[in-house]
């Protein structure tokens, strides 16, 4: 009779056991820790791809910016070089130069109007100001998604483990028996929701302080090249002049 119970029990606690594997301890989870682990995965892939998006497009205008650069210190004419890529630019860099030739030549149309006057400068500096922001507004898209799965889907996933620790305790009190092979898979289901917030929030952290960073290196690029085709266009008014 005891070697039956005790086969009986062993039973019990093989089935309570589980699978506990990654699949399977996903299976086994309640709804609300599966609906909880589902948003984080999808977090998690739409962090990494907003993560590529952003690193290709960082290194395409960097090179862009390097290409154009070259061409504008060369020497050539201002008026050709807008012509070829100020006029529609495909680039945030091509965009500032444009916008700045763009107000300078709209305004050398008024009689008597040089960069000389100050009215005329104060146009030219804000038109590239205002494109500055506009290109790192469009470059900074996503950026809060980053930050805000950052900072919450650690506590996404704590909600979650709570929530298996308590429906897991609900379970083991109804069976009466504190095993630990009964215990182990409710607390295994409910960790695991813990580590997918992880899982999310680490790469989302670390890429958003990268990429702020380059983003704060190529705002300061745009704003510096904008100093100096300012200067470029006062000095060449003045020549004229």
């Amino acid at each position: 009779m005891d070697a039956v119970n005790a086969a009986v029990d062993t039973a019990n606690l093989g089935a309570a056991t589980g699978d506990l594997s990654l699949w399977g301890l996903f299976l086994q989870a309640d709804i609300v820790v599966k609906l909880v682990m589902l948003a984080l995965l999808s977090a998690s892939v739409w962090v990494w791809a907003i993560v590529y998006e952003k690193v290709t497009s960082l290194r395409r205008a960097n090179r862009a910016a390097d290409a154009f650069e070259d061409r504008f210190w060369s020497g050539g004419s201002l008026d050709e070089l807008y012509e070829e890529e100020g006029e529609k630019p495909t680039h945030p860099i091509a965009a500032v130069f444009g916008a700045a030739m763009a107000e300078w030549r709209r305004s050398a149309r008024v009689a008597g109007a040089d960069m000389a006057r100050s009215s005329v400068r104060d146009r030219v500096e804000r038109a590239m100001a205002v494109t500055v922001q506009r290109e790192l507004d469009r470059m900074e898209r996503w950026m809060v998604f980053l930050a805000s799965v950052g900072a919450t889907a650690p506590f996404i996933g704590l909600f979650g483990t709570v929530w298996g620790i308590m429906h897991s305790f609900s379970a083991i009190a109804a069976m009466h028996n504190t095993n630990l092979a009964v215990v182990a898979p409710g607390i295994a289901e409910a960790l695991f929701a813990t580590a997918i917030g992880l899982v999310a929030a680490i790469p989302a952290v670390l890429a958003y302080n990268k990429i702020s960073t380059d983003l704060s290196r190529f705002a300061g690029r745009l704003e510096g090249f904008g100093t100096e085709f300012g200067a470029i266009l006062s000095r060449q008014s003045e020549e004229r002049a």
